[in-house]
Parts: structure tokens; sequence; C-alpha cells
């Protein structure tokens, strides 16, 4: 039997109807049916402090980063906060670094009020660079996500089709020939226990 590639997808919305959440589901359906298995983590159901370096190991950060280790590619999902990613995906990935994201497919998915969410893409893809993630060029947007999805069900196809995508990229590429340490990485020693 060939291995199917795991994916964890990260959500860093907190709110109870999240679309962050609807759109991540969507991807992991894309990942499941190009033959992948998928987990969601939705952050609200981990215990995790601001981070402190000097304890790694509180609440459930032992378990997340285990979770992350293990997968074979991870999506990361955020709504868009003052043209940036949310502070609990933020404490997520401060908690992780090498071991979860080193040589690791990651797709980028961000949800916005507004019209314009990729700045919060460019900042995660910056992040995860610094940690020598491969991030995929296809990333997925959810604009004015209020008329976006409905009741927990797009209302747009095409926005719809294009998270779905997201999904099945992250399998596609989940088995990619790493790239050579970035300068990022080399200069990245807070990620380094």
């Amino acid at each position: 039997m060939v291995n199917q590639p795991h994916v964890v997808a990260i959500c860093g919305s907190l709110r109870d109807e999240s679309v962050t959440c609807v759109a991540l589901q969507r991807a992991l359906t894309g990942a499941e049916r190009a033959g992948g298995t998928g987990e969601l983590l939705d952050l609200r159901e981990f215990d995790l402090p601001l981070f402190d370096a000097d304890d790694r190991a509180v609440g459930d950060a032992p378990e997340l980063k285990r979770r992350v280790r293990e997968a074979d590619t991870v999506i990361l999902g955020t709504p868009v906060y003052h043209g940036s990613y949310s502070s609990p995906l933020k404490t997520a990935l401060d908690y992780c670094g090498f071991d979860e994201f080193e040589q690791k497919t990651v797709g980028l998915l961000a949800v916005s009020g507004g019209r314009f969410p990729v700045t919060a893409m460019d900042h995660l893809r910056s992040v995860c660079r610094a940690l020598d993630a491969w991030v995929l060029p296809y990333q997925a947007a959810v604009p004015r996500s209020h008329g976006a999805v409905r009741n927990g069900t797009f209302t747009d196809e095409e926005l719809e089709d294009r998270v779905v995508t997201l999904g099945r990229q992250v399998v596609r590429y989940s088995k990619i020939e790493p790239c050579p340490a970035s300068f990022e990485s080399e200069e990245n020693v807070g990620a380094v226990e």
C-alpha cells in the first residue's frame, strides 16, 4: 500500500463561527480527494499560553508540536488582523521550530473581512522560510469573508474551488525535494532549542 501523505491544517482563528475553520475543512477535503489524509488542529482546543522561551513544554505545546512534526504537510490558516496573521497562530508557530517545519511542504490560507488578505500570507511565508519549510507558490485567500461563507457553506464556487485546490496541491507536493538551508534559517537562532 502506498503511504498517504498526512496533512494537518492549523486554524489560527478562535471565533465560534470561524470562516477560517470552514475554509480549512474544505482544503482538507481537497487533500483527501488527492489521496492524502487530513486533520484539523483547531487552536481553540489547545492550551497554549503565550510563548516563553524558558518554558517550551507548557500546556498542550508538546502535543501540538508532535502532531505538526508527524505530518507530511501543513496548511496554515489565519484570519487577517491589521494586515497580518493572528496572535493564536503566532503563539502556535513560536512553540514549533525546525523539528516541526524543516523540509516540510506548507500551504497558506488567509481569510479577511476586506478585499486584500495577501499580506498575512506574505508574513507567514517569511516565518516558514526562516524554518526551512517549502511554501507552495499557490495560496488561497478568502476576501470579504462575511459574504463568501454563510452558515458554514461557501457561496462562491470559484473561491471554494481555489481553497479545495490548495488541499490538492499540498498533497501533490508533499514529497518535493528540499532546497538547501536558507540564509534566514541560518540566522534564526531563536528557533533552535
